[in-house]
């Protein structure tokens, strides 16, 4: 029997998802169904004044239209509206509460009718009048009221003299637009009332929390409610919170007493949450020799008017470089947007972009090489909190990317590389991200006929977590792997995270781990009540389950098949539910590394950018699955590609309303954008991060990789652009 950990293990849920038998939220029908659509605010602030439902109500096929006047009760108290990754501050979002209008896309009525044609039709027949009050939504226009949020990095020294003394310098200041995650299923929720029980199966990274969610705001006991999200379409992060349409469900199921789905459109997605734009403030210091001296990081970024949402920008530098003085400070600007959210990496993607281009920079003004440079700089310690790594394998990953990307015969004038009418550009940037755990529990039902199914309350967001639960218990239970059956994405499973952090892994396949140590226990004590047993006096760390026996680790003749030792012992399964050991060890820094290579060819007339190479060498610890692994890292880079050079919120500043609500004009790459992308994965043996030596993959394929095209683009044509996107105008006058 193979060892499937550490294989490239093809999906164990790939033959239901393309043959459709996988469900989604939005494709759960049931008898009675009906379809709500939503009716949202056309300005960013005020009230309203009045409601006209009548054109809606006549219509053939309507039955109701619910708004804050006459909905199903709520909860009065902002507790109650404050779900597992709420921002400690602040008052969340309360959909169909009130007359109060926060932002543009705000739900201000949702349209009941028999099928979504009709209620879509219906919802632009009710005509709502509002009383319009000043807004702002220009992160710009209103920089200088930012105020300061406690940062997560302390500073040290007297960064400022340091800078004004050092002997090389460089102080700018980068932008990275509001981005918008754009996963490929749409979000939505049905909602089934039966039996005084509500059933919702809803798009979300946790169940969990969105059941939590449910209980209160609508005054409900834990056990009437069920949340249900088998497979999602994409999350990125725009899942962790429990989002408006759930809430809408609910209130229409309840008033009709009858199953009801919420569907959001593409273009009303974009009134959720969202990657807050942000303005990084980077000064650097360095002595001639190449060694930093002083680092500053200060960022502005954006948050809602009634939630204080913030992320680490500032603090990554601490992970990566020395240096004796450093100062960060991060500030937030109310608008009158959405809440922000977390998004792919939140506070890496763009606090490291902005450093990493600073560092680029650092290293033309000294006339050296950008790896030389952060060699020179090299941090084996948390700068911070002054601990050593678990494991940090980050000059390994800069060796092995530049091999593999030839950086050796890199010219390091820009503009001095050519392929024909194209300007060649090469430029390289780090990447860190945190290697978190959290709480988990998995339960394993192991039966007499060597089956076993593993469950637990994560979702799989498309990462592939099916199927590495399913290659850790396989090789943990001594089965083959389509004997393993995974339960994921159900409320009523035992206790689980929200799928993000790129915690799931090591947080559930520990967890996995612990839970199969039981089971292996309660096997080997069946072959011990067995007559003759060859496994007399062995303890449950002397055997292993191997190919449907319970062996013996010091003589692999000693053993007895699982199916005897349970035939013996009257047991026709055996049920065990375990959680992981999260380690409170605070001696170590937990995270994972990566050093990515890119190339950039310049149309020298028209501007055009194409990244026609990447490579990215990562440092992750043991990696379960190459081929999902691989995915996810290309993934990644993909979408450090399209923060590059694609993707951008355009708002209209005057209407307070997002002008790109659609895939066609908020660009992202597609298969003509991507070229050559290549992933190393550095071997990172980590026996302190956790049992496995598992660090998580989810977000650091896309940390540093806009940093390293952008520093490819100076390359390539001598012109530095620091805001984001980089088009083809802002480089087009390089001449």
């Amino acid at each position: 029997m193979p060892n499937y950990i550490g294989t490239a293990t093809s999906r164990v849920d790939g033959r239901a998802k393309v043959t459709g038998e996988a469900k989604y939220a939005g494709e759960f029908n049931v008898p009675g169904l009906v379809h709500g659509y939503v009716v949202d605010s056309t300005i960013p602030k005020g009230q309203i004044e009045r409601i006209d439902t009548s054109a809606a109500l006549g219509m053939a096929g309507v039955i109701d239209v619910l708004t804050y006047r006459n909905r199903p009760q709520m909860a009065a108290k902002d507790d109650a509206y404050k779900d597992e990754v709420a921002p400690e501050k602040g008052s969340p979002y309360r959909p169909l509460y009130d007359d109060r209008i926060h932002f543009t896309g705000q739900p201000v009525a949702l349209v009941l009718a028999e099928d979504w044609e009709t209620a879509r039709v219906a919802a632009s027949q009710v005509k709502i009048e509002y009383q319009k009050e000043p807004h702002i939504t220009d992160l710009h226009a209103e920089r200088a009221r930012a105020f300061a949020v406690d940062s997560p990095e302390k500073s040290r020294g007297d960064a400022g003299k340091a800078f004004a003394s050092a002997a090389v310098r460089h102080a700018a200041e980068y932008f990275i637009p509001t981005e918008h995650h754009n996963p490929m299923e749409l979000f939505a929720s049905t909602a089934i009332w039966q039996d005084g029980q509500l059933t919702v199966y809803d798009k979300t990274q946790g169940v969990q929390n969105v059941q939590q969610y449910l209980c209160k705001v609508f005054e409900l006991q834990p056990d009437a409610v069920r949340v249900m999200s088998p497979y999602m379409g994409g999350g990125f992060g725009a899942g962790l919170r429990p989002q408006y349409q759930v809430v809408l469900a609910v209130l229409g199921a309840q008033a009709l007493k009858r199953p009801v789905r919420v569907m959001l459109t593409r273009a009303q997605m974009y009134a959720l949450g969202y990657r807050p734009a942000s303005i990084e403030r980077l000064a650097l210091g360095a002595s001639s020799g190449g060694t930093l001296e002083s680092m500053q990081h200060e960022a502005i970024a954006v948050t809602s008017q009634f939630e204080e949402f913030a992320r680490n920008d500032t603090g990554w530098g601490n992970l990566l470089y020395k240096s004796p003085n450093a100062k960060f400070e991060h500030r937030l600007v109310k608008l009158d947007l959405p809440t922000s959210c977390d998004m792919r990496a939140p506070g890496a993607a763009t606090g490291v972009y902005a450093l990493e281009c600073a560092m680029d920079e650092l290293a033309v003004a000294l006339k050296t090489d950008p790896v030389q440079l952060r060699l020179q700089c090299y941090s084996d310690r948390h700068q911070g909190e002054d601990l050593p790594y678990t494991s940090k394998q980050l000059r390994e990953c800069y060796r092995q990317g530049a091999a593999a990307f030839g950086w050796d015969k890199r010219n390091a004038e820009p503009r001095s590389m050519r392929d024909g009418s194209e300007l060649v550009g090469w430029g390289m940037a780090s990447g860190v991200w945190e290697a978190l755990q959290m709480p988990a529990t998995v339960r394993i039902v192991l039966t007499a006929n060597g089956h076993a199914e593993v469950a637990t309350a994560a979702s799989d967001i498309g990462t592939g977590t099916y199927t590495i639960m399913a290659q850790v218990a396989a090789d943990m239970l001594g089965l083959p792997i389509d004997n393993i059956s995974v339960k994921l994405g159900d409320s009523t499973l035992p206790q689980c995270p929200l799928e993000g952090g790129s915690w799931i892994a090591s947080s559930v396949c520990n967890a996995i781990a612990n839970t199969a140590r039981a089971v292996r226990g309660d096997l080997l004590n069946l072959a011990n009540e067995m007559k003759d047993s060859p496994l007399a006096g062995a303890g449950v760390d002397d055997v292993a389950l191997i190919d449907g026996k319970i062996v013996s680790k010091q003589d692999a003749t000693r053993a007895v098949p699982i199916a005897s030792a349970m035939q013996s012992g009257t047991a026709d399964r055996i049920t065990r539910e375990e959680a992981n050991t999260v380690a409170e060890d605070k001696s170590h820094a937990r995270n994972v590394h990566s050093a990515i290579f890119a190339e950039v060819k310049v149309d020298e007339q028209l501007g055009v950018i194409r990244v026609t190479r990447v490579v990215n060498a990562v440092a992750a610890g043991r990696i379960l699955n190459l081929k999902t692994a691989h995915s996810q890292v290309m993934g990644g880079v993909v979408w450090g590609i399209g923060m590059a050079l694609h993707e951008e919120t355009l708002f209209d500043h005057q209407f307070g309303r997002v002008m790109n609500a659609n895939i066609a004009e908020y660009h992202v790459p597609v298969n003509a954008d991507i070229h050559d992308i290549e992933v190393i994965f550095v071997d990172e043996p980590d026996e302190i991060v956790n049992p496995l030596g598992i660090k998580g993959l989810g977000e650091i394929g896309i940390v540093g990789v806009a940093a390293a095209i952008a520093n490819a683009v100076y390359h390539a044509t001598g012109k530095r652009v620091r805001d984001l996107p980089i088009t083809l105008d802002k480089v087009v006058q390089f001449n």
